[in-house]
């Protein structure tokens, strides 16, 4: 020990009494600094300075009229996106948007066609035409300008979207509550006729009784038919309101079969939307699960799949309402099926959006998801992307038509009410003139009755059949049923679907910048640029006077503890000038300076002990081993996006652990992370260190004549 100390005092001695030697390790020991401060103060909030980024905006809309009403989409963008600061919009014509974003005066520019409200209107017709919008992107500027332009446009399709849905809903709910008001209006007259029928059907046994007995009791039976004879009149007069109020009822229905038959579309979409974000959500959710994964880009993935599963859950939930309506008065079951699916989907989604919300409020404490809240968010989003997948595959083929077929049933049953009074008002004049005639049989006597009595069981029969009629349709749905499906606010309806759900949003493990968040990997990367620094002006091998005895081991370890000095000074200064002279944020910032001491002892331990072992070869070893960390380590975009190279051995890297433990102290520690970060950057150090021991003294004797020999040239040291 004694000679690797005394030659490590020697090294120190000679810095500090050789002023040139002393400015230059000053210097070696602050310019990676500046690399790793230049670089986070280069990138502090680039997201949040979105509204330099132009982008061209022209409307060619000439506009249409619907029902009367006129319509211009592409004005209402216009005039949206002028309260909207979150882009730098750039309000021109179609001409000199485009010549911008090819001569790269704006990065992307979005084109509203002269069609664009004319196709919007065809909702209306047989055969509706989509609407599109045009985007053009300039994509040679820059590499990520395009993908925030695109975002800015994909949000004004959102927003049409919404719009619209809006819009067609309130539409059609409209229409069925006409229905649903009309019926109850005239739900006391249908509700008489049906009782005055059943009236009928439960005297005309006594009347039958009456005739047969005229004979001995001619008063009694006089009495019952005049009974009979004050109510006629009135069911006449409800048999005529009930069939114009049944064809009212049957021309209000066929509206409304084909509104649904338009609305079909619109609930199938949702349906996709609704099926997307679940496949989504289970792709984002895998990819949570692998390590070194940016928090803060995690944090905002979560908190948008957070918004798109209540929207989603909404939208199912309003479908499962819509479904079981529809289900309790057709009584088909597959109606009903689809309504316990969607209720299913719902609460997978629900379950999904706790789990998102939970990994996130996790974030905010700076803790690492749990596996089980990851595990859940994925389970739920792919067990309802695949009821969803069944539900959509049959929608055209089977719940469709069931629905439409359930409109057409109670279209059905309007028709035969109407069919029905229709009858009950032919068939009145001729019960009427039964009982005129048994009135003044009364009066003439026995042999009148018999013929009335022969008489009688034909308008029996009519008004049996008519009650048996209106007890079939009760059969097949109450009246309360079929107003309380068809009743609603509309307005109240339309404006849900447009917008389903709320957000609430929570932050886990919060970063306040992009700055910040970058830190650990430029921290990183600059300790590492400082050992290579170190290792190309500074010599590993010293200059051995005479009398000096030291063995390999004694070089090895004496020069290094000099190298591991200027290294954990490169290190200090890196990480507090971090937090202190440009105000990076760290959760834990003594933690996040001990991390890059650590950090460079093992960097320094790595390089150093190549090029000791190696000479300049280990020079050029320690250059392609961070050319190769750069890009394998997950610094900057998620690992699992590169190249399956990159993948493969980016477990093999001290970068991929030396990030990973920079990131706890940034975002907020858990220590059993922590901990296998230092376990593999230990095991890495060891690995270089037996390197150094048993390598270093046989390579350097078979490299001596290699290493003689290219100093000849006078370009080599």
């Amino acid at each position: 020990m004694k000679p690797i100390f005394r030659l490590y005092a020697r090294d120190i001695s000679g810095i500090v009494r050789n002023w040139a030697a002393l400015i230059t390790i000053l210097g070696l020991i602050c310019l990676p600094s500046l690399y790793a401060w230049f670089n986070i103060k280069g990138s502090w909030d680039p997201y949040g300075n979105t509204s330099g980024l132009a982008v061209a905006v022209a409307s060619n809309d000439k506009g249409a009229t619907i029902r009367g009403q006129a319509l211009n989409a592409g004005a209402e963008i216009i005039e949206s996106l002028h309260s909207n600061d979150k882009i730098g919009w750039v309000f021109t014509d179609e001409q000199q948007a485009l010549k911008g974003v090819k001569h790269g005066d704006y990065y992307a520019s979005i084109i509203i066609p002269d069609n664009f409200s004319s196709r919007i209107a065809t909702v209306l017709n047989d055969k509706p035409i989509q609407a599109e919008i045009e985007y053009f992107v300039n994509e040679k500027i820059n590499a990520v300008s395009p993908k925030i332009a695109a975002s800015g446009a994909s949000g004004i399709v959102q927003q049409i979207r919404s719009t619209f849905i809006k819009t067609a809903n309130g539409a059609i709910f409209s229409l069925l509550n006409e229905v649903g008001v009309e019926l109850e209006k005239e739900k006391p007259t249908i509700e008489n006729t049906r009782n005055l029928v059943f009236k009928l059907e439960e005297l005309f046994p006594d009347l039958q009784d009456a005739v047969r007995t005229a004979s001995d009791d001619a008063g009694k039976a006089e009495q019952i038919v005049k009974k009979a004879n004050e109510a006629l009149p009135t069911a006449v007069s409800l048999a005529n309101d009930g069939r114009q109020l049944a064809e009212r009822v049957n021309g209000l229905l066929a509206e409304s079969s084909q509104a649904f038959d338009r609305l079909a579309p619109s609930i199938k979409q949702d349906l996709e939307l609704v099926n997307a974000t679940a496949k989504s959500v289970a792709d984002i959710a895998a990819g949570l699960k692998t390590s070194g994964i940016d928090p803060e880009q995690a944090k905002k993935a979560l908190t948008a799949l957070s918004t798109r599963l209540a929207t989603a859950i909404r939208i199912t939930s309003s479908a499962a309402s819509l479904f079981g309506k529809l289900a309790d008065l057709t009584g088909r079951s597959g109606l009903a099926d689809a309504r316990t699916k969607l209720n299913q989907i719902s609460a997978r989604l629900d379950d999904s959006r706790k789990a998102a919300d939970q990994i996130v409020q996790a974030i905010d404490r700076g803790e690492e998801p749990a596996k089980e809240l990851l595990d859940k968010l994925e389970e739920g989003a792919s067990k309802a992307s695949a009821v969803l997948d069944d539900l959509l595959g049959r929608f055209d083929s089977e719940l469709k038509p069931q629905i439409l077929k359930g409109l057409g049933k109670a279209q059905t049953a309007a028709q035969n009410a109407n069919r029905l009074f229709q009858q009950a008002a032919a068939d009145m004049p001729g019960i009427e003139s039964l009982l005129r005639h048994a009135s003044k049989g009364l009066g003439f006597g026995r042999d009148a009755l018999t013929q009335i009595e022969k008489k009688m069981p034909v308008a029996k029969t009519k008004i049996d059949s008519l009650a048996a009629r209106i007890r079939q349709l009760e059969k097949e749905g109450s009246l309360e049923e079929v107003i309380d499906l068809l009743r609603n606010n509309a307005q109240r309806e339309s404006a849900f679907f447009a917008e389903p759900v709320l957000l609430k949003e929570n932050r886990l493990y919060p970063i306040p910048n992009y700055g910040s968040a970058m830190s650990p990997f430029f921290s990183t990367m600059s300790i590492w640029v400082g050992a290579l620094l170190l290792v190309s002006l500074l010599s590993t091998d010293p200059h051995l006077r005479d009398g000096d005895n030291f063995r390999s081991h004694h070089i090895y370890f004496g020069r290094f503890l000099t190298f591991l000095t200027a290294s954990l000074l490169q290190s200090a200064l890196i990480t507090t000038g971090d937090i202190v002279l440009i105000g990076a944020y760290a959760s834990d910032a003594l933690s996040f300076v001990l991390f890059g001491l650590l950090l460079s002892f093992v960097f320094m331990l790595i390089v150093y002990t190549l090029v000791s072992v190696f000479g300049n070869v280990g020079k050029a070893l320690a250059i392609v081993l961070l050319v190769l960390q750069l890009a394998a380590s997950g610094g900057t975009f998620p690992i699992q996006v590169a190249l399956p190279f990159f993948q493969a051995i980016h477990p093999f890297l001290p970068f991929t652990y030396a990030i990973s433990l920079m990131r706890e102290a940034v975002g907020g520690i858990l220590w059993d992370v922590a901990r296998m970060d230092m376990l593999a950057l230990i095991t890495f150090a060891a690995v270089a260190l037996l390197i150094g021991l048993f390598l270093k003294a046989p390579i350097n004797r078979l490299s001596a004549g290699f290493v003689r020999k290219a100093k000849e040239s006078d370009l080599i040291h």
